[in-house]
């Protein structure tokens, strides 16, 4: 298993972040080490010590790199202007949404959840990683939190939880669970997001 070369492309730090979020993808957590991510990036051996000397320094380099590479898939141009979506017209959102959804769970990106998992499983045993891996989720919190506000929520931060809750949901399910054969295509999605947008926003 190799990642990407080293050429006059992506800098040696990102190479290593990558291959080590392909090693906890293909291998799990014990498939990771310095030496393998040295081979999966086609490094020279004591490159990764080099960059990252301890397995914790290695593991926040994975956490902010998969917080890049997640914002490129979930957050592209079309969901920039979301926050001052329009209240009386949620479909742009809808549309929006449902296309990012479906992004990541098609192609190479679905590797990238099950790596998040790996992380996220790991940051329950080291609070120095707790820490990181929160602070990179935030990023993607806070505005969500200003979209469910845009569109009128009265309990945004609460909206904004359930709206992550049922996205973190779907795509654990489809990435690593029953429905990881069959993932929903984005009209199936546009329904799912309009009909959990429609439950919360218009409660009486």
């Amino acid at each position: 298993m190799s990642v990407r070369r080293l050429s006059a492309g992506p800098p040696r730090s990102e190479l290593i972040a990558d291959a080590a979020l392909s090693l906890l993808a293909e291998r799990g957590m014990r498939g990771l080490t310095h030496r393998a991510v040295d081979e999966a990036a086609g490094l020279p051996q004591g490159s990764t010590s080099n960059h990252a000397r301890t397995r914790l320094a290695l593991l926040e380099a994975a956490v902010s790199r998969l917080a890049e590479r997640e914002g490129a898939v979930l957050a592209p141009a079309e969901l920039r202007g979301l926050p001052a979506a329009d209240p009386e017209n949620r479909e742009p959102v809808i549309t929006a949404l449902a296309l990012a959804l479906h992004r990541y769970l098609t192609g190479d990106h679905r590797l990238l959840l099950v790596s998040r998992y790996e992380l996220a499983l790991e940051a329950t045993r080291r609070p120095e990683l707790r820490a990181v891996y929160d602070a990179a989720g935030a990023r993607f919190r806070e505005p969500l939190v200003a979209l469910m506000r845009a569109m009128g929520s009265p309990e945004p931060e609460r909206h904004a939880l359930s709206l992550v809750a049922w996205c973190e949901g779907l795509l654990f399910t489809c990435a690593a669970g029953s429905h990881h054969t069959r993932p929903p295509d984005e009209k199936a999605l546009r329904s799912g997001v309009r009909e959990l947008l429609r439950g919360m926003l218009d409660e009486t």
